[in-house]
This record gives structure tokens, C-alpha cells and sequence, in this order.
């Protein structure tokens, strides 16, 4: 029979840490804790296989469940000396979720389960605190009311802000016995009276209705967002754990509190984390009370008490389990713990959320301190991570004009315009506006416009709050527990350090390194990457095969590029190079000329503009591969098409108005993307890949001769179908070249390829080989064309397919490796087995997502090319594509 349930408890465990896909992350370290002696109250863990049978079943329980349940149950009865639902010695039960991977928030908790009328007496006679007793009874009617029952936790909140009202006090913990005992009873009126259902009083009903739902919470909005943004599949499950409680919540030498065992903002390592004297868990997270730092090491005059001073013995004892825990783990942990009556208990352990730059620090310090190895390190940080890093911060000689300031909860530095609700956030991302959410605190319900907006800023909460967690997670800019500004949703303004009032729409920045807030936009400055991350990127470029190239089409560009590291350039677009300044107006007259000869004349000016972009391209990569693609846009994209626009060219160009609208419209195409453009335009009017392909040689040639450069020039030919398309024009590219070569009578090897980006040019790759020294996949153009799907276009059902599951994910981000990716490795075999020496690079903008340039290493490609600041995120995916390889 299956086993659904699994016990720890007193040193014993039935599970281990490496359970996670069976126990999820938190029963796994739950089991793991227990088994190598640290204190963790005893429970049980009912498997993610329920989670997934329940939903297969209609949310139904697989059969032997609740036997199972209640033995297990019994179980912790006996351990803890005390029983479920007694009345003279009753035992309270929290119940938890725990996915596999790490979901802060996500789901749904419910504490001090077991409490009803009866069992509340018990608890007062064993703890001898009505106060206590009676302050546990409301947290569990206002948590199930919420969680179990779906009633809104406002309802609630506003009676008992009411009853703080009239009594004139500011903390719950102001309120006596008497008043939290009237507070029961008026919260079970209000549930009655909002759901037309009594409060349930059987602690059996209560458990299986926590139970339902945590595993109903797996597919609450907020959880699905969370799983879309992180690619978690739905499949997964979650599990629920059982635990029996302890209180934080008893008195002055009760506490609970979060802690990481190194700084996840900085990596910095010591110990780091809040607490709270006289809570429960949710307080410390939920931001309604200000936490207080668990030690003295970043102390400032005026901080409250550290727990080092308040609660030394446990504290000590909690520095030794950060250290058993560390050793054991070899990772950052992020811990939750409760003190009983100077008792500490562990709650859980998990690898801590981090920083970007938390994460390439902690992974070289763990390195240095013997605990994990070079090849571990480099697996340890997520290439997607190093988004963080490349972005900008505060230029810090700016002017600036501080109005408030909060916690530094997650560095980075953003500016936009200040909304208030997550929906919001999202309807202004969609219509490219860039924005701050300002919140009071955040929820898990906000994720999805915490993932919109630029940067978070909140009024309350610390730096293990929701939003800090969360918005570490993303990558996202956070200033969290701003008490210097009062946020007011109905009037959609805040006011800040002296009565400054901040409306919706005003720009602020934020800078989550230092916690300062801003008005308007401050400018920033570019990244600058030595230290750890040069360590981490040296043993990175010691592992991996794959190339990195980059996508760019200026020296300015390829100098950013090179400086990340990029080992050549694997996609020069000229077409951008023909819509600067006076240039275009050449292109123009090009393209109005009635014959060739006006063509080669327009052509001739813009020649010597070329050949300069080639020397700048050229001189900043000196020694390493340039891959040119010539002209691939169709010549409309050339000309304006409002009629104000053409009339102004007409003017300047002296061309009639009718002329030009009449050359306009003749050019239109239906569907320009599959019309005439790239080796077609060219077949068409030769002349212009010629200048083209003179302007790159004579800056080639110019080079060697004058000043002793090795280069080989990459000529790259795009949109290529058929094999006699190129054996035309790769003809025509080779009397240019040589013609060139013969005038400066240099020496140059150069290499004439083509871009894979239609279907038939990868099913005819054999036959494309014998015409070409190197390909290129064009991996968006060829995921449009596998797919059908126009990039322009698709922006607005594409993310309804993610979340419906009809795709993994946007196939324009990450390479489809099932369709579009058998195209490519296709190509691959077939080219090599012409031309075991052809050449094989990625150039579309999958060539700086990890999973994409994974494929394109195990597929045998020898070199991936992305923009300038994805070039680390290749580099280090490169890597860890060798390091999996060899897990196999």
C-alpha cells in the first residue's frame, strides 16, 4: 500500500533532505533537521503524490489517507505528552505547505489549529495566561476564516483596529485578555453573520479544512503567477505539513523570528535576520509590528534591542545551529525559528533567496572557506541572475533630491512613475510605461505587478517582509518599511518627509542599496564587474566549450561586449547602420532612383560610411571573428509613410510629392516579412550587397596594410531558401572581394556563409553546405516561420498560451527545442556531413538564455552570439552545460 505520510520527530525522521520531490523543500528539511539532532517539534508530512492525486480525483483524497493521518497524528500525541481536541491538555497543530522549490508566500498557513471554546480552557491551564490563550484563539479564527473559509481577512482586521480604537491603544499586544476574549466572539458573529456558516468547533473538521486548503492554495492566482514567473511545473505539487505548535507568543521570554545565515543583499557573511519579542511567525513577515535585529554586528544608535542582548543564551545556541546548519547544507540558509519560554525550536531551513551579487559572493567565499568546490560554485549561481549585475546603479555625482528613506531590501536602482495597486503596475508595463509600485506592505497577491513594475517601495514591512523576499527573488529593485511616507489609496497620492505629497503619475527613483527614495529620474552609471564575479567568470570560462559572441552593430557596443567578454562578433546588422543622420538620405536616393546608374551613384555616398563603421567595429575587435550580415530589412522600412513625413521629403529630396507616394506604395507588401528582402533584394539589385561587401573588404584590407591586423572577415548572407540563391550571390561576393583584395595587394582569408532562418533552408542544409563556409541560425526568424507566428504580433495571445500551459514558455524567448531546435540540430548534422569544417553559431536573441544556449552545447554548435550584457549569462550557462553533462 502506499505510503502518504511521513513522521520526524525526537531525533527521528522516516524522510531525508534529498526527499524534496516527494516531501517538498520544507517536510524534506524538516526530516533532514530532526535527523542531525537540532530541535524541530514534532510532526508529519503528507506527500505532493495527495496533492497530485487530489486533483486527479476531483479533489478527492486517495483511500487510506485519514488512517494514515490520524496514526501519525497519534503519534505526535504521544510525543508531546498532550491530545488533539482535549479539552483538560489539548495539543495545537500548525498546518503548512511545502513545494519542492522554494515559494515564499505563495501558499497558505494556518497556526494554533485545535482551539475552540473547551480547548482554549486547557490551554489556559497550561500556560496559566488567559492573555496568551485568548491572543492564539483570534490569530486562528482570523488565518482559517481567511485561508480555510475564503471570508476577506479585512472584515476581521477592522474589528479589531476598532476595538485598539476604543480602547486607545497602538499594538495588539496592548490588548488584555478580557478584550482579545471579546474579540473571539465578535470575529465568530462577523463569520456567521459575512458566510452564513458557524465557525467550525471540531478540531478534526478544522484539520482536514487546513489541509484542503493548502492543497487548494497550489492553484490560487497568486501561485500560478508565482510558478509561470519560475518556471515551476503544476505537476509538481505540493506537500502539507503537520507540526505541533510552540509559542512565541507567550510572553517576554517567548520570540520568533527569520534569519539568513549570510547578508542576501550583499553575500556579506554574518548572520543577518529579525526577530520579535511576544509573536507569532506571521508578525515578524506581515510587517505590523517593526522587527529587531537578531544581533549587535550592524547596530546603529537607536535600533531596538538585538536579540543578543534580549535573549543571549538563545541566541548563542541559534549561532551554533547556524553553523551546523551551513556545514551541513554548504549553502545560505534562511531559517525560521520560535522561542518557548527560552526554548528555541527550528521551524525550517532552506537555501536562502539572494542577490545576484549575494550569489557570486557567497559562492567564491565558499569556495576560499573549502566548503564546496570551483565546479559547484559555478553551478550555485542562476545565469539569469547576472541580469542583476549588468544593469545600471545611482550615478552617485548626480543631484538627487531625497524625500524619504527605508530599508536597502533589494539592491539595484530604478526610476518610474508611481502606481498604487499591482493591477495597475501590469496595465502600464503592457503599454510600456515604466513604473513604481508604492504599496503600504505587499501581499503574495501583488506578484504580478511586483514583476511589472521597475522597482517596489512599501511603507512597512523589514527586510525578510514579502516584498523584500519577493522582489530579491525577481531581481527587482525594493525599498521596503519606508515609515517616512504615509500612503493613502483613496486620495492615489503619499506624503513624505515634510508633508511633501507624491500623487500617481509623479516619476520617483529608488536606490535599494542604500533605501533612499527620490523625486524625478537620477541618472545612472554602468556596472563595473571585478572581484568575485571576475573569480567566479575565470572559472566559468575554465569549464565551458561553447563560444560567446555578441550580437552588435557599433564599436561603442562591441567595446561594452568585449569588456563582458565576448569572444568576436556573431551578428553585425548593417541595416542599422544605413538609419543614422545624412545616410538615410543617401539610402532614400537609392531607393527613388529610376535606374542603376542613379542607384550606383547613391550607392557610392554611402560607401565611405560603411567602410568607417567597419574600421570602428574591426579596431575594437582586433584578433577575433566578425560575422557581417548584409542588408536583410525590405527598402520600405527605409521611407516614412505619413503623409506630413512625405511631403517633408519630397521638399528636401526635390522630388515631386506624387513621385515619391507612388514609389511608397509600390513597394508595399502584404506581409513584408516573407516578401522581398534579404539574398532576394539582392538577387534583384545586385549593386547593393556589392557596396556592401567592398566597404567591409577595403576596411579589412585598409587594416592589414596600415596598421597589422589579423582579420578574417565573416560575410554573412541572410534569408537563403534555395542553394542557387547563394551560389549566385556568394559568386558575386567573391569577384568584389578579390577585386578589393587585388587593389590593396594584401593578403585577406575571409568566409562567405549564410543565415539559417527558414524551414527549408535547415531541411536542405546538405545542399546550403556546398555554398557556404559557416552557418548562422537566425533562431527568431526561424521561430516565426516554424511557428507561423508574427513576433509583432503574437505579444497579445502569446501570454495567454504560457498560462494556459498550450506552450512551456514564450518560444521568442527560450528556444523551442522540441520544433524549432530539431530545425537547428538538423541543419547541424546535415551541413557537417557536407562540410565537416563548416563553422555553426546561433545568432538570435535565444543566444543569451541559459536553457537555449544549454541545447545549442549539446547539440555540438561552436559558438552562441547575444546582446552585449547577455554575453556572462552565456558564458556561465555555457559552463554549467559542461557540468551537467558529466552529472549524466
Amino acid at each position: 500500500m502506499a505510503k502518504y505520510v511521513y513522521f520526524f520527530g525526537n531525533g527521528q525522521a522516516e524522510g531525508r533532505g534529498d526527499m524534496k520531490n516527494l516531501l517538498g523543500g520544507k517536510g524534506a528539511n524538516l526530516a533532514e533537521m530532526t535527523s542531525i539532532g537540532l530541535p524541530v517539534p514534532a510532526g508529519f508530512t503528507i506527500t505532493t503524490e495527495v496533492c497530485t492525486e487530489f486533483y486527479k480525483n476531483d479533489r478527492n483524497y486517495p483511500a487510506g489517507l485519514k488512517a494514515e493521518v490520524a496514526e501519525h497524528l497519534g503519534r505526535i500525541e504521544a510525543m508531546m505528552g498532550k491530545k488533539f481536541g482535549d479539552a483538560a491538555n489539548p495539543l495545537l497543530v500548525s498546518v503548512r505547505s511545502g513545494a519542492r522549490a522554494s515559494m515564499p508566500g505563495m501558499m497558505d498557513t494556518v497556526l494554533n489549529l485545535g482551539l475552540n471554546d473547551r480547548t482554549v480552557e486547557g490551554i489556559i491551564a497550561q500556560s496559566g495566561d488567559p492573555r496568551f490563550a485568548f491572543d492564539a484563539y483570534r490569530r486562528f479564527i482570523q488565518m482559517y476564516s481567511d485561508v480555510v473559509m475564503g471570508m476577506h481577512k479585512e472584515e476581521l482586521d477592522h474589528i479589531m483596529e476598532q476595538m485598539k480604537e476604543r480602547k486607545g491603544v497602538h499594538l495588539d499586544t496592548e490588548l488584555d485578555a478580557d478584550d482579545l476574549k471579546q474579540l473571539v466572539t465578535l470575529f465568530k458573529h462577523k463569520v456567521r453573520e459575512s458566510l452564513g456558516q458557524p465557525f467550525p468547533d471540531d478540531p478534526q473538521e478544522q484539520l482536514w479544512g487546513a489541509i484542503g486548503a493548502v492543497f487548494g492554495s497550489w492553484m490560487n492566482p497568486r501561485a500560478i503567477t508565482y510558478r509561470r514567473l519560475n518556471n515551476i511545473p503544476a505537476e509538481w505539487g505540493t506537500a502539507v505539513n503537520v507540526q505541533s505548535m510552540v509559542f512565541g507568543n507567550m510572553g517576554s521570554d517567548c520570540a520568533t523570528g527569520v534569519a539568513f545565515t549570510r547578508d542576501p543583499s550583499t553575500g556579506e557573511n554574518y548572520f543577518y535576520g529579525e526577530y520579535l519579542v511576544n509573536a507569532q511567525g506571521e508578525d515578524v513577515v506581515a510587517g505590523i509590528r517593526t522587527p529587531q535585529p537578531i544581533n549587535k554586528a550592524k547596530h546603529k544608535p537607536g535600533d531596538l534591542p538585538a536579540m543578543e542582548d534580549v535573549l543571549p543564551d538563545c541566541y548563542q545556541q541559534l549561532v551554533k545551529i547556524r553553523e551546523i546548519l551551513e556545514k551541513h547544507y554548504k549553502d545560505m540558509q534562511d531559517i525560521e525559528f520560535t522561542i518557548e519560554k527560552h526554548k528555541l525550536y527550528m521551524l525550517q531551513t532552506r537555501n536562502g533567496k539572494r542577490t545576484a551579487k549575494a550569489a557570486v559572493k557567497i559562492a567564491v567565499d565558499m569556495v576560499h572557506e573549502g566548503l564546496i568546490s570551483k565546479e559547484q560554485a559555478v553551478m550555485r549561481v542562476a545565469p539569469e541572475q547576472l541580469d542583476q549585475l549588468l544593469h545600471p546603479s545611482l550615478d552617485p555625482k548626480a543631484p538627487k533630491q531625497v524625500i524619504a528613506k527605508g530599508l536597502p531590501a533589494s539592491p539595484g536602482a530604478a526610476s518610474g512613475q508611481v502606481v498604487f495597486s499591482a493591477d495597475e503596475a501590469e496595465e502600464a508595463a503592457k503599454i510600456g510605461l515604466k513604473v513604481i509600485l508604492v504599496r503600504v506592505e505587499t501581499s503574495p497577491e501583488d506578484i504580478h505587478g511586483m514583476h511589472a513594475a521597475q522597482g517596489i517601495l512599501t511603507a512597512r514591512g523589514g527586510m525578510t517582509s514579502h516584498a523584500a523576499v519577493v522582489a530579491r527573488g525577481m531581481g527587482k529593485c525594493c525599498v521596503a518599511g519606508c515609515g517616512d511616507i504615509k500612503v493613502d489609496y483613496k486620495a492615489q497620492q503619499f506624503t513624505a518627509k515634510g508633508g511633501l505629497v507624491v500623487k500617481k503619475g509623479d516619476v520617483i527613483t529608488l536606490d535599494g542599496s542604500s533605501g533612499e527614495v527620490m523625486m524625478g529620474q537620477v541618472p545612472t552609471v554602468q556596472p563595473e564587474l571585478t572581484g568575485d564575479f571576475g573569480q567566479l567568470m575565470g572559472w566559468v570560462d575554465g569549464i565551458r566549450r561553447l563560444k560567446v559572441r555578441t550580437n552588435a552593430d557599433t564599436p561603442h557596443d562591441s567595446q561594452v561586449a568585449r569588456d563582458f567578454g565576448a569572444e568576436g562578433i556573431g551578428l553585425c546588422r548593417t541595416e542599422h547602420m544605413f538609419f543614422e543622420g545624412e545616410r538615410i538620405m543617401a539610402v532614400r536616393e537609392m531607393i527613388l532612383a529610376a535606374d542603376l546608374e542613379g542607384r550606383q551613384k547613391a550607392l557610392a555616398k554611402i560607401l565611405p560610411m560603411q567602410k568607417g563603421d567597419f574600421l570602428g567595429i574591426f579596431r575594437v575587435m582586433k584578433g577575433l571573428p566578425v560575422t557581417i550580415r548584409l542588408l536583410d530589412p525590405p527598402l520600405h522600412e527605409f521611407l516614412p509613410h505619413a503623409d506630413a513625413e512625405l511631403e517633408a521629403l519630397a521638399k528636401e529630396m526635390n522630388v515631386p510629392a506624387a513621385t515619391l507616394k507612388a514609389k511608397v506604395e509600390s513597394l508595399h507588401e502584404f506581409n513584408p516579412m516573407l516578401g522581398h528582402r534579404g539574398c532576394r533584394l539582392a538577387i534583384t539589385f545586385p549593386e547593393i550587397y556589392d557596396m556592401q561587401v567592398r566597404a567591409i573588404m577595403e576596411a579589412a584590407c585598409e587594416l592589414i596594410r596600415n596598421e597589422g591586423f589579423e582579420i578574417v572577415p565573416e560575410i554573412m548572407i541572410p534569408l537563403v531558401g534555395e542553394v542557387k540563391e547563394l551560389a549566385v550571390l556568394r559568386q558575386n561576393a567573391i569577384r568584389v572581394a578579390d577585386a578589393v583584395i587585388a587593389e590593396y595587394g594584401v593578403k585577406v582569408k575571409y568566409l562567405i556563409g549564410t543565415m539559417i532562418e527558414l524551414p527549408r533552408a535547415a531541411l536542405t542544409a546538405d545542399e546550403i553546405a556546398k555554398e557556404a563556409e559557416f552557418f548562422s541560425f537566425g533562431t527568431n526568424d526561424l521561430t516565426q516561420t516554424t511557428y507561423g507566428l508574427s513576433r509583432d504580433d503574437a505579444g497579445k495571445f502569446l501570454p495567454y498560451y504560457v498560462e494556459k500551459d498550450l506552450y512551456p514558455n514564450d518560444p521568442f524567448v527560450a528556444l523551442d527545442q522540441v520544433g524549432v531546435g530539431m530545425l537547428v540540430k538538423m541543419g547541424c548534422e546535415k551541413g557537417r556531413a557536407t562540410r565537416p569544417d563548416l563553422k555553426l553559431g546561433i545568432c538570435g536573441e535565444h543566444g543569451g538564455e541559459a536553457s537555449s544556449v544549454k541545447f545549442c552545447h549539446r547539440i555540438g554548435l561552436d559558438y552562441v552570439s547575444c546582446s552585449p550584457f547577455r554575453v556572462p549569462i552565456a558564458r556561465l550557462a555555457a559552463a554549467q552545460a559542461v557540468l551537467e553533462e558529466g552529472k549524466k
